[in-house]
């Protein structure tokens, strides 16, 4: 169990001292590094969507799809970017402890099994009889099982070798993997990077292979969330409006990535945002029923594939993964 008496209690204690005037620190945990699907939250800050909220918003980078939520969990950040169905697993594993998804961003996750055509990697079963790369905290890895056991694929098949996130392109571009799990958008041009031909580069997205599930959501602190209900849904708001910016003029969310990141390759970084847009953010579904929510059936099936593959300690609930309770209802959640 997660102990969040203290954090708990602190968060409480600012959110009383704090005048209803003053600015309200919403520090934001990432999941990954500052790469194009990030730039949106510089946007928000840029051009000043947090502070008409009346929000103090720092963005910090993350170590992979589980790293925001204990760190939301505890108190140390009150909101944070995260696998959901990573989010399920550690509520099963630390009942009760305060945290759940307020907004789905990857309305179609980036799950992906990343190959190579060269080494014979062109379709699911392509994978059987060889070596797949895979970062033990991945979330794509994660979801894994769930993608073997919609395919057909025999595991027992696939040799697994466990990477590091800035091994695991590397060594797909040596030839050491013939795959790696990973999102789709950053595997990818990870490896166009490191000069490996595009037309090499074989992307299994796993959304298109039978995978219900939803991908990375805005997570938050419920205790902050429950002392602080108009400042979550004005983050939320904030958000939605830097990814209708980015959506609308890249070029300029990525001149506010840069800033933050300067190593960074605008062009490379571009082109990631774009890929995320296209295949992960504005879907369908998004297109007619706006940013943030989810579907209830879609998230029931979601639930019973993940059941397939973990064995929960306590029945699943979805509400305890999701609640739309603090999206805004002004119509300013409409992508297009």
């Amino acid at each position: 169990m997660i102990r969040t008496t203290i954090a708990t209690a602190a968060l409480a204690a600012l959110a009383l001292a704090t005048p209803a005037a003053a600015e309200t620190a919403m520090p934001f945990a990432l999941d990954w590094k500052f790469e194009g699907p990030a730039a949106p939250y510089f946007v928000a800050v840029d051009k000043g969507h947090f502070e008409a909220e009346g929000l103090t918003v720092e963005v910090s980078e993350g170590a992979g799809s589980l790293d925001a939520i204990p760190k939301v969990a505890t108190g140390a950040f009150p909101v944070g970017f995260a696998d959901i169905n990573s989010l399920m697993k550690f509520l099963d594993q630390n009942p009760g402890a305060p945290v759940t998804a307020v907004m789905m961003v990857y309305d179609k996750p980036p799950f992906s099994v990343v190959g190579r055509k060269s080494l014979g990697i062109a379709a699911p079963a392509d994978l059987e009889g060889k070596v797949l790369g895979a970062p033990p905290p991945d979330g794509a890895w994660a979801q894994f099982p769930i993608f073997a056991a919609e395919t057909g694929l025999d595991m027992a098949a696939i040799t697994v070798e466990p990477v590091g996130f800035p091994t695991r392109e590397p060594m797909l571009a040596e030839g050491k993997v013939a795959a790696v799990t990973g999102f789709s958008f950053s595997s990818t041009l990870n490896l166009i990077r490191l000069g490996v031909p595009e037309d090499d580069i074989s992307v299994l997205l796993m959304a298109d292979h039978g995978v219900a599930l939803y991908g990375n959501a805005v997570i938050v602190n419920t205790d902050f969330a429950e002392a602080n209900p108009e400042a979550v849904t004005g983050f939320i708001r904030a958000v939605a409006r830097g990814w209708q910016d980015s959506i609308a003029d890249p070029d300029m969310a990525i001149e506010a990535l840069v800033e933050r990141n300067p190593a960074a390759d605008p062009a490379l970084e571009k082109r990631r945002l774009e890929m995320a847009v296209e295949a992960n953010v504005l879907t369908d579904w998004v297109k007619a029923n706006g940013m943030g929510g989810i579907d209830e059936t879609r998230m029931a099936t979601a639930i019973e594939q993940t059941k397939s593959v973990y064995e929960f300690v306590n029945a699943p609930d979805a509400e305890l993964y999701f609640t739309s309770e603090y999206l805004p209802t002004d119509g300013s959640l409409t992508l297009e």
